[in-house]
C-alpha cells in the first residue's frame, strides 16, 4: 500500500504531499490541471524515463517519493537492499533540470533496476489510453496467459527459448547450406593441388642434384676436353709436371740429411709430387667418364626441373612452401570434412529444437484452452456489474504460425447486446466498452493473483509478482496498489456509477487510486484530493490537497458542471454522496 507521496517542483507543481487511504482514493480537478502530473510521478517511481522538461521553471530539480508498506513478502524479494528494521520501503527519483536522474530505495542511491522491480509489486498502473491496448492481439494473448497461472509464464519463457535457438540453429543451417556449393568446389580444388604436389614427390635434395646433373649435360664437351688436357699437362711423359716434380726430388734426395731446412722443403715436395699424380690420375678418370649420357636425358631433367619450377611459383617460391602448401591442403581438407558431419549435427539440433518448440507450445495451448472459459465467464460476470448485463464475452483460440509465444492466436470477442454475434473487440466496442472490459479484466486478474497468493503456491517473491509476469498491461499482483488514469473515458450515467462501484469493490482489501473526472466514481472514493491550477502566478503553479468531508459536496458540484450556489446540484451531489 502507498501510504504516503511527494511531489516537488514537478511540470506545475511546486510541492504536493499526499496520505493515501486503504481503499479506493480519487483525484479530481479541471482539465488541464496537472492531473497527469502525479500519473508521471507515479510512473517515475515505478521506473519509468523521465520526460523531457519535467522541472518546473526556475527549480534546479525535482523530487517525487513515495512511502510504501513494507510487507514481508517484499522484504524477501529485496534482500539486503532494505535494513533488517527497517518498517516501510521509501522509493525516490531525482530529476535535474539537464534530464539526469537519481534514484533512491530507503534513502539510498540505487539503480533505477531496482526500483523497477521493487515497484513491479507495489504499484500496477493503467493510463488513460491503456484500455486501447486491449484491442491489440499480444495484449490478449497476454492476458490470457496471466489468468492461467504463475505457471504460464515459466512455459512462456521456455517456448520462447526454443523459438530462439530453433532460429539460431535455422540461421546456422542456412548459413551450411549456402556454403556447401563452395565447400565442393573448394574440396575439388585442395584434391587437385594436393594431388599434383603428392604426384610430383618434390625433395629439396632431388632439385639440387638435378640442377648438378642439368648443368653437366649441358657442357659435357667442355667439360671432358678440360679434364682431360689438364691431365695431359701434369702427367706427361715428355715434359709433364709429374715428371719434372720427379726429376727434383732425386736431387733432394741426394743431399738428404745434411741440412734440417731443406730436409723440411724436401717433404713438402715429396707430398707436392705424389699430389700431382693423384690429381693427373682423377682428371683423367674424370675426362674418360664423361660421356654424352642417354639420348634424351637432357630433356627428362629439363622437364623435372621444370615441374619444380612450376610448383614453386605456384605454391611460395620454394620447395618447402609448396611441401607446407600441401600440409596446408590437408588441413583445409579434414576441416570441409567435418563441416559435413556439422551440417548432420546442425539438421539434427534444429529437429530437437522445433520438437522441444512444439512440445512446449503445446502446453501453453493447453493451459490457454483451460483458462480461456473461466476468464470468459468471469469478464461476462464483471461486464453485468458494469452496467453491460446481458453482453457477450467470448476468448476464441486460433492457430497461427510457431513463435516465441507458440501457435495460439488469441482474439477477445463482444456482443455488447443480447441477440447479437460476437465480434472481435478491436472491431465493435466503443471507447467506453473498452473501458469497462478492461476494469472486468483488471477486477478478474486481481482476485485471481489474491486467490493465488492466498494459497501460497508462488512463493514471497512470486506473490509479488504473480500475475505481471508475462507483461500483461492490466493483471496485477494481490497486494499492488491499483492506479487508474481516467480509465472512466467515454463512460456516464448508471455505468459511471457501476464503474465506481467496481473500482471500490477492488479497494476491498488493498488501495486504488483513479483520476476521474466523474462525480459518480469520486462520491464512492474513501478518501478525495482535488488538484488545482493557479494562472495568477508565473509560472502557473498547481496545489493538490485532501478534501474534508464537507469540501466534498462543493468539489462534486463543479464537476456535475454547475455554479457552487446552484442547489439543485448540491442536492445532486447529496444524495450520490449518500448512496455511496
Amino acid at each position: 500500500m502507498l501510504h504516503e507521496l511527494r511531489v516537488e517542483n514537478l511540470l506545475l507543481i511546486e510541492r504536493a504531499e499526499l496520505r493515501l487511504a486503504p481503499g479506493l482514493n480519487v483525484l479530481t480537478g479541471e482539465t488541464g490541471a496537472g492531473k497527469t502530473v502525479l500519473a508521471h510521478a507515479l510512473d517515475l517511481l515505478l521506473g519509468g524515463k523521465a520526460k523531457t522538461g519535467v522541472v518546473r521553471p526556475g527549480a534546479a530539480e525535482a523530487y517525487v517519493e513515495g512511502v510504501f508498506e513494507l510487507t514481508e513478502a517484499l522484504r524477501e524479494l529485496l534482500g539486503d537492499r532494505v535494513a533488517p528494521d527497517a518498517e516501510e520501503l521509501v522509493l525516490a527519483r531525482r530529476v535535474s533540470a539537464e534530464g539526469r536522474t537519481r534514484a533512491y530505495l530507503n534513502g539510498r542511491s540505487a539503480p533505477v533496476a531496482d526500483l523497477r522491480e521493487a515497484a513491479e509489486g507495489l504499484l500496477s498502473f493503467y493510463g488513460q489510453h491503456e484500455h486501447r491496448r486491449l484491442t491489440l492481439a499480444s495484449s490478449q494473448l497476454e492476458l490470457l496467459d496471466g489468468f492461467a497461472g504463475p505457471a504460464q509464464a515459466a512455459r512462456r519463457a521456455a517456448c520462447a527459448a526454443a523459438h530462439a535457438t530453433a532460429r539460431r540453429l535455422e540461421g546456422s543451417l542456412d548459413e551450411l547450406r549456402e556454403r556447401a556449393g563452395a565447400r565442393e568446389r573448394e574440396l575439388d580444388l585442395l584434391e587437385f593441388e594436393l594431388r599434383e604436389i603428392e604426384d610430383a614427390g618434390l625433395t629439396e635434395g632431388e632439385e639440387a642434384e638435378l640442377q648438378a646433373r642439368r648443368s653437366r649435360l649441358r657442357h659435357v664437351e667442355a667439360l671432358r676436353a678440360a679434364a682431360l688436357g689438364a691431365a695431359e699437362a701434369i702427367g706427361a711423359e715428355d715434359g709433364g709436371a709429374v715428371v719434372a716434380l720427379a726429376g727434383g726430388g732425386a736431387l733432394l734426395d741426394g743431399v738428404d740429411g745434411v741440412d734440417p731446412a731443406l730436409d723440411a722443403l724436401a717433404v713438402r715436395w715429396r707430398a707436392l709430387a705424389i699430389e700431382a699424380d693423384d690429381l693427373a690420375g682423377e682428371l683423367r678418370r674424370l675426362g674418360e667418364d664423361l660421356v654424352d649420357g642417354e639420348p634424351g636425358e637432357l630433356d627428362r631433367v629439363e622437364d623435372r626441373l621444370g615441374l619444380y619450377d612450376r610448383l614453386c611459383r605456384k605454391h611460395g617460391g620454394s620447395v618447402a612452401a609448396v611441401l607446407a602448401h600441401a600440409d596446408a591442403c590437408r588441413l583445409r581438407r579434414d576441416e570441409l570434412d567435418r563441416a559435413e558431419v556439422a551440417l548432420e549435427e546442425a539438421t539434427a539440433a534444429l529437429d530437437a529444437a522445433r520438437a522441444e518448440h512444439a512440445r512446449v507450445a503445446a502446453e501453453l495451448h493447453e493451459a490457454r484452452a483451460a483458462a480461456a472459459g473461466p476468464l470468459a465467464e468471469a469478464v461476462r460476470e464483471r461486464l453485468a456489474e458494469l452496467a453491460m448485463d446481458g453482453a457477450s464475452f467470448e476468448i476464441a483460440l486460433g492457430a497461427r504460425e510457431p513463435g516465441p509465444t507458440g501457435t495460439d492466436a488469441v482474439e477477445f470477442l463482444i456482443a455488447p447486446n443480447p441477440g447479437v454475434p460476437p465480434a472481435p473487440l478491436r472491431e465493435t466496442a466503443s471507447g467506453g466498452e473498452l473501458s469497462r472490459v478492461m476494469l472486468a479484466l483488471t477486477a478478474t486478474a486481481a482476485q485471481s493473483a489474491a486467490a493465488a497468493a492466498a494459497k501460497g503456491g508462488t512463493g514471497a517473491k512470486g506473490a509479488a509478482k504473480a500475475g505481471t509476469a508475462t507483461g500483461t498491461p492490466v493483471t496485477t499482483a494481490g497486494g499492488a496498489t491499483l492506479v487508474f488514469d481516467e480509465i472512466d473515458a467515454g463512460i456516464g450515467g448508471h455505468t459511471a456509477r457501476a464503474v465506481g462501484e467496481q473500482l471500490r469493490a477492488l479497494g476491498e482489501g488493498r488501495q486504488v487510486l483513479a483520476i476521474t473526472h466523474l462525480p459518480q466514481v469520486a462520491s464512492l472514493a474513501a478518501r478525495h484530493f482535488s488538484i488545482e491550477k493557479d494562472t495568477s502566478v508565473e509560472p502557473a503553479r498547481t496545489t493538490v490537497r485532501t478534501l474534508a468531508s464537507k469540501e466534498v459536496v462543493g468539489e462534486l458540484v463543479r464537476m456535475l458542471g454547475a455554479d457552487e450556489t446552484d442547489m439543485a446540484a448540491r442536492r445532486h451531489a447529496k444524495d450520490l454522496l449518500r448512496a455511496a
